[in-house]
């Protein structure tokens, strides 16, 4: 048996900040904070982030949630109006939504890519669908050829949820490139961090500038004439400070994440009694946090998983809950396990495994061999 001590402490999720980050950070503490240098990282992060996806623009927000939130209400998304969403992702996808004061649609999810497609996406389409949030969920990618597609031709614009996927790439694009905007997340958890913070991209001049008046109280930069009353979602530049010296490690940092993933897949079995995150000729993954999928021969379910997994030493995540399974979406009708069953199959035979960017070796072969142990029933 390893003795825990010697192991050191599992952790779930957490990033890698080292001394370029922090010269960044004392540097806009130090300095950052009069006449043009009071948003120089931030601007200087949204540029480059940009570039980097091959988009024209680039806006910083305190999170993803609010990124989502902006773009829907730069599209002019409001009552009356329908979003779909995927039923499996996290609450942050969705809440922007209600935000907007528009009506929640749930699509179910594919079970090779756990990402909604054109086709889960096209039955639920109505009348009053104004946008469709695409989330590539855990690193995955969807179809985005069928996806774009089906959307294009009933004119319906998609919002590109790669919060966490970067890194991630369909047929050579990077996630962020796709819809007519990509939002990202970079709260401690992600791969690249700014403790929190996210980021709209898009190619659209139009909903950049709404966006950017939107984000600022509706008042153009560095104009005191309020011509609407919007909302105060301005990053820091301490914060974009930390993210840009973040952004100049990227490599490094993906590279770390599909390591904790090529190593996951290693150690763990090639039969079929696993699924873990999608990684083929069209899709290559970022892998932000590898989640693992078990058998129904295993007869076991998430949370007898989880809790075994536990008592080992060893913390674990839930596969998303379906969103319309939770009691913030009580009342809303349009989602379900009768209709939507991937969703709820996978949530009850899913789990993610630890993703922080400090785990060791040791850690990954003591995490993988006890996951292996508990889905045998030892």
């Amino acid at each position: 048996m390893v003795n825990r001590q010697e192991l050191g402490v599992i952790h779930m999720a957490g990033p890698d900040v080292g001394a370029t980050e922090i010269e960044y950070v004392v540097d806009a503490v130090s300095n950052g904070w009069y006449g043009s240098s009071a948003y120089s990282y931030v601007e200087k992060f949204e540029e480059e982030f940009a570039a980097y996806h091959s988009r024209k623009y680039a806006l910083m927000t305190p999170n993803c949630t609010t990124a989502i939130h902006l773009t829907l209400e730069g599209l002019g998304v409001t009552t009356g109006d329908q979003v779909i969403v995927p039923e499996s992702t996290w609450i942050g996808s969705s809440a922007g939504i209600t935000h907007a004061g528009a009506d929640t649609v749930f699509a179910d999810i594919e079970v090779a890519t756990w990402c909604v497609s054109g086709r889960t996406v096209e039955r639920e389409f109505s009348t009053k669908t104004r946008a469709v949030i695409a989330v590539d969920l855990y690193g995955n990618m969807p179809d985005w050829d069928s996806l774009e597609q089906i959307c294009s031709k009933k004119g319906i614009p998609v919002i590109e949820d790669a919060a966490e996927a970067l890194g991630s790439e369909f047929r050579g694009r990077r996630a962020g490139s796709f819809g007519v905007a990509s939002v990202f997340s970079f709260h401690r958890t992600k791969t690249l961090s700014t403790g929190e913070g996210g980021m709209i991209l898009t190619d659209d001049t139009t909903l950049y500038e709404r966006c950017r008046l939107l984000r600022d109280h509706g008042r153009k930069p560095g104009s005191y004439f309020n011509t609407e009353v919007a909302f105060k979602y301005m990053p820091f530049n301490v914060q974009a400070a930390l993210g840009y010296g973040q952004f100049l490690r990227i490599e490094d940092l993906i590279a770390k994440k599909r390591l904790i993933f090529q190593t996951y897949k290693s150690l763990l079995p090639d039969d079929g009694s696993i699924q873990l995150n999608l990684e083929n000729g069209l899709v290559r993954n970022g892998a932000w946090a590898t989640t693992v999928v078990f058998s129904r021969d295993t007869r076991m379910t998430t949370e007898q998983v989880m809790a075994k997994m536990a008592e080992r030493g060893v913390p674990t995540r839930p596969f998303f809950y379906p969103l319309s399974s939770l009691p913030a979406y009580s009342q809303n009708a349009s989602g379900g396990a009768e209709r939507h069953p991937v969703s709820y199959d996978l949530a009850s035979r899913g789990i993610q495994l630890p993703c922080a960017l400090n785990l060791t070796d040791r850690q990954l072969l003591h995490i993988s061999k006890h996951l292996v142990a508990v889905l045998q029933g030892e």
